[in-house]
């Protein structure tokens, strides 16, 4: 049975793939062509440079080598669905410079648009054979309008391998995002004196984050210096201790006024300071005398203007010593 449908080379095709065989260059097959035939199905002629009616010329979508035949070269375009309104009977490919390399013709189909109220993307493919220098043809596959299921799972298939084996590099990079400081390394990445400047900034810590912890000048205190063990007493730390306990003077005759009560904890060497404190005696004057040479309890005395003892009045002290 003779070929109903088939494709050929062009003379000027056939001319043009010749001599760049012969010369060693390439023939650059850049677009790809279909029209009507005018209502029928036209034979394709080798004296054509034209198709019979053209009703569309685009880019090619896809330019590559047979998987299954490295002899096979396989151009692809791919109508969208928004192009349309056209019967394609005849099937052409351009070069760069515009000239007809390949016709052929392909089982009638028609490409409809949208507005007509249905709507498809179509592929038309052409395979060209470049077996050897004498013997170059052209020949369409009419089974394939669409892409197959085949073409388009292996196509999955080959983006998923890339993707997989980027994804594999990038899993076991020691450091796949060099442009972030890694977190079980992030101090030892911060080598730069204003690197770390800004980090603080960013932390919000002023000074007091670069202090070293003590007792010792431009250091963070360290509170456990301050604990003495003791009721209402504290070390400073310097080593001074701040002692402070209230009472209620004396009653006896003779005797009244006087206020003795043992420190907290006593002085290991001296008591600095003892300040007493009287409380409740606005309207009058007092006057307090203290002993600072006892370090074990606080000494004190007090009188009102005319040089008497206060007895029976609550009182208070506060002293300093080391």
């Amino acid at each position: 049975m003779t070929a109903k449908f088939f494709a050929i080379l062009t003379n000027q095709g056939a001319a043009l793939l010749a001599n760049a065989t012969a010369l060693g260059t390439k023939l650059n097959i850049t677009q790809m062509a279909v029209g009507d035939g005018n209502g029928t199905l036209p034979t394709p002629d080798a004296t054509q440079t034209k198709l019979v009616n053209q009703k569309r010329i685009a880019p090619l979508n896809m330019l590559s080598v047979d998987a299954n035949n490295t002899s096979q070269i396989i151009a692809e375009q791919v109508i969208p669905e928004n192009e349309g309104g056209f019967w394609i009977r005849e099937i052409g490919l351009y070069d760069d410079n515009g000239v007809l390399i390949a016709v052929a013709n392909c089982p009638e189909t028609y490409k409809p648009q949208l507005q007509e109220g249905s709507g498809r993307t179509q592929t038309i493919r052409m395979v060209l054979i470049v077996s050897s220098t004498a013997a170059v043809t052209l020949k369409i596959d009419p089974s394939v309008v669409l892409a197959t299921r085949q073409y388009v799972d292996n196509t999955a298939i080959e983006v998923k391998g890339y993707a997989d084996a980027v994804m594999k590099k990038h899993l076991s990079s020691a450091n796949p995002h060099d442009q972030y400081l890694m977190t079980s390394n992030a101090l030892k990445e911060l080598v730069s004196a204003s690197l770390v400047g800004d980090v603080l900034k960013n932390l919000g810590l002023g000074e007091a984050a670069k202090r070293d912890v003590g007792t010792g000048v431009n250091q963070i205190p360290d509170m456990s210096s301050f604990i003495t063990g003791t009721v209402n007493a504290f070390r400073l730390p310097a080593g001074h201790i701040v002692q402070f306990d209230s009472g209620t003077t004396t009653t006896g005759t003779g005797t009244g006024g006087g206020f003795t009560k043992s420190y907290p904890t006593p002085f290991p060497h001296a008591c600095l300071v003892l300040v007493g404190v009287a409380y409740g005696t606005l309207g009058y004057r007092v006057s307090v005398s203290t002993n600072t040479s006892d370090r074990t309890a606080a000494n004190m005395n007090f009188v009102d203007q005319n040089g008497n003892g206060i007895p029976g009045i609550p009182v208070g002290y506060i002293a300093i010593g080391y």
